[in-house]
């Protein structure tokens, strides 16, 4: 099969090199898939880069680790083949899924995962679609519901609207009766106009952070400020959630939240994501069309690298996909 490994840190279009491999072959719990579409996640760039530093200790300080050389971690495809002892999934299946918590490569013609990182792909659904929900759905879902508790009447405000999770965010958002002010930049805001954001920031024109709005949730996408800015801007009672960042950023919660639980009715919380978990709720969402994948691509395979560069450089409008068609793959080396 041909896939995208990495071998060493730097530029994506430097490092992520095509090269043909031998066809993976399932554990006993383990499916294999044939890869139709894959997607471009934060774990891929920060792989490719070996940014920010901190994160080397875990995918390897001088290089990333053997096992974990292929990036990808959400998928939708076909089950070509099965393990022994799997029960879920028969040959032909049509499946998708956020594989993080199995493990990683569907920057792959085929991968092998265990069944329990999947779901059947729902006939309504393309790849392509399929692909670009679990991870930033459920990011969105998870932090807006079960962290965030919206309800009707809130005022909300996502920074980084105009991303993946962002497209997604506002969608579930409007779900309730709230109104959401989204904050990004470029082409990225005539699209979150068009999903219903009700106030847009240019963060390049206006940091919120210094503004007169008060807010009674918050959804990060980004980490990209000083804890107290956000707290400062957050209405007595109101919740800050955010998805990850920087080592900093994080640390400071760590110190910060005993602080506001003793002087404060503000609260600070990160999304631990639990991958897949109310997949079903999406779907069901989705079918009933009151949320949509907002989709940048889709790319070939062969543009991965591009891709992921574009990831880096904050570019993409919604979720980065990528479709993949294994005919007429150039590559770039063989390995055994």
């Amino acid at each position: 099969m041909k896939a995208y490994k990495v071998n060493k840190y730097g530029p994506p279009e430097e490092v992520l090199n095509l090269v043909e491999t031998i066809d993976p072959e399932p554990e006993k719990n383990e499916v294999q898939i044939r890869v139709r579409a894959t997607s471009v996640n934060d774990y891929d760039w920060c792989l490719s880069s070996g940014k920010p530093l901190s994160y080397r200790f875990f995918f390897g300080i001088f290089r990333p680790r053997k096992k974990m050389r292929i990036p990808g971690m959400e998928v939708a495809g076909i089950v070509e083949k099965i393990g022994r002892d799997v029960s879920k999934f028969k040959v032909g299946d049509e499946v998708y899924g956020d594989i993080s918590d199995y493990g990683y490569g569907s920057f792959a013609e085929l991968l092998c995962i265990d069944e329990k990182a999947l779901s059947l792909k729902p006939d309504f659904m393309s790849f392509e679609e399929a692909t670009s929900l679990p991870h930033a759905s459920l990011l969105a879902f998870q932090g807006l519901i079960k962290l965030g508790h919206i309800r009707d009447g809130l005022k909300v405000l996502i920074n980084g609207g105009g991303g993946g999770m962002g497209t997604f965010g506002i969608q579930i958002a409007k779900i309730f009766d709230v109104s959401v002010t989204g904050v990004d930049t470029g082409e990225k805001l005539k699209q979150m106009e068009d999903l219903g954001y009700d106030t847009l920031i240019d963060y390049q024109k206006e940091d919120f952070t210094r503004g007169d709005e008060r807010y009674d949730l918050i959804l990060d996408c980004r980490t990209n400020r000083s804890l107290f800015k956000y707290v400062m801007v957050l209405k007595p009672g109101g919740k800050y959630v955010t998805i990850g960042g920087k080592t900093g950023k994080l640390l400071q919660m760590i110190y910060v939240n005993p602080i506001l639980k003793w002087f404060s009715s503000k609260r600070v919380l990160m999304v631990m994501l639990k991958a897949n978990r109310d997949l079903d709720r999406i779907e069901d969402w989705y079918r009933e069309g009151k949320i949509r994948c907002v989709i940048d691509g889709p790319y070939s395979f062969e543009e991965i690298p591009r891709a992921v560069q574009r990831f880096g450089d904050a570019q993409h409008v919604g979720k980065i996909v990528i479709s993949v068609r294994s005919k007429d793959l150039a590559y770039s080396g063989h390995e055994s």
